[in-house]
């Protein structure tokens, strides 16, 4: 046989050898959720590859057997066809050296083999990777032929692995389930890859933020809380109106942990507007007020508003106190403060590069995200940044009480009775 004869037959089975390689990553590669928006588009060899991809122990077997019978025969081929012209050309550069026969046979079994490395593996299983989707339907079908040609051998090398698995405790399957952290990961990815704005990932990530927050982190707080009584009078209610616009008011007896319902700013405006006289506020049209327990967290919450068809709720303590107020308003506001405001202008302001002003009420969830910190410490005993200080220090802070995070310093600056007003916040340079 001829040199090009040899060459021809090596060249084909690295193009046999190629295909399996590529088959083999792409139909492992393949995202099952692309593959089913793919069938659902009515293309029948997305359904073929999911079908394979249940028992991918099928497609492995053959792949492993076609790989290694090939390289096998690829090695005794190119052995005994390509030594002779190697041993040719040295004996003509070298002479009738002892040594030429050995250095013949490295160098056309490293011809072989770094043909096999570079056409055969390595080339193919990049271009898979590629668009492995894309590959793999291609494939499919040729796979699923050599499936069954190799039936018997699959089944019996199939079922001896399986068995070995088995007896191992290890899975013969693998998982498809899909986490959160997974997600993150392609939104991430699709961010850092310019697919997602800035704007559509903050906001991903803020949906996420609703499973993790409770709703004191976006309550309006207890201290905060405008609301009128039962025995204001007409002049009382419309001072507090017009010191405090609000939409809604809470109502209380006497005290604000006594709630007897809420009233809308609109429904006192259209009296006035209509010079309806009231003296009392059960003159108005008090509504139910929906109750719920701090430990709601804010996705919970948005499924209360859904299912009340409320946007107002009061929430109370394990002592059945109220400890502040939500609207659905504060918790959409959850979902776009990354797009809309990258720093809560109302609670976080920049100073300048290496400090900000941070409202003692903050949500530690957006003083990290303002300060491109990844986690805070023990950031499961507290939802607010005061809760935090709080948390750190051991005891009820005081004015110049401090904490370190990091390259990051936490530092009271104004305490209202016993609740930390403000906090200042400096990124200290690093020491060399």
């Amino acid at each position: 046989m001829a040199f090009f004869d040899h060459l021809m037959v090596i060249l084909i089975l690295v193009i046999i050898s190629g295909f399996f390689s590529t088959s083999e990553i792409a139909l492992a590669a393949a995202r099952k959720v692309k593959l089913q928006i793919l069938e659902e588009s009515g293309d029948p060899r997305a359904t073929k590859v999911l079908a394979l991809q249940q028992e991918p122990g099928h497609f492995f077997t053959v792949v492993q057997i076609a790989l290694n019978a090939i390289a096998i025969l690829g090695g005794i081929l190119g052995e005994q066809s390509l030594t002779p012209y190697f041993a040719q050309l040295f004996h003509s550069l070298f002479g009738s050296a002892s040594w030429i026969d050995t250095l013949s046979f490295l160098s056309s079994f490293i011809f072989v083999t770094s043909i096999f490395i570079l056409l055969a593996d390595l080339m193919p299983k990049k271009l898979a990777m590629v668009a492995p989707e894309r590959v793999a339907m291609f494939v499919v079908t040729p796979m699923l032929v050599c499936v069954k040609l190799f039936k018997p051998l699959v089944w019996l090398f199939n079922g001896l692995s399986n068995l070995i698995l088995t007896s191992l405790n290890l899975p013969t399957e693998r998982d498809d389930q899909i986490t959160s952290d997974e997600i993150h990961a392609v939104v991430n990815a699709g961010a850092e890859a310019g697919i997602l704005q800035t704007r559509e990932h903050d906001m991903i990530g803020n949906v996420f933020e609703l499973e993790s927050r409770t709703v004191p982190s976006a309550m309006s707080q207890r201290d905060s809380i405008v609301f009128l009584t039962l025995q204001d009078n007409e002049a009382s209610i419309r001072h507090k109106i017009a010191e405090h616009p609000h939409t809604k008011f809470l109502v209380c007896d006497g005290q604000i942990d006594k709630v007897v319902g809420y009233v809308e700013s609109k429904d006192i405006l259209k009296r006035i507007l209509t010079n309806q006289a009231f003296s009392k506020v059960q003159e108005l049209s008090l509504r139910s007020a929906l109750v719920v327990p701090d430990s709601l967290t804010l996705s919970e919450m948005l499924e209360q508003f859904k299912a009340t068809r409320e946007d107002f709720a009061v929430i109370l303590n394990e002592y059945a106190l109220v400890v502040g107020i939500i609207t659905l308003n504060d918790v959409l506001s959850t979902l776009m403060d990354g797009m809309v405001h990258p720093y809560l202008e109302d609670q976080i302001v920049r100073r300048d590069d290496n400090s900000w002003l941070i409202d003692g009420a903050t949500a530690i969830e957006d003083v990290c995200r303002a300060l491109d910190i990844d986690a805070m410490p023990e950031s499961g005993n507290y939802e607010t940044v005061a809760g935090f200080m709080m948390t750190m220090l051991r005891k009820i802070p005081k004015r110049t009480d401090f904490v370190m995070v990091g390259d990051y310093k936490f530092e009271v600056v104004d305490i209202d009775q016993f609740r930390i007003d403000q906090l200042l916040v400096v990124k200290l340079a690093k020491s060399d």
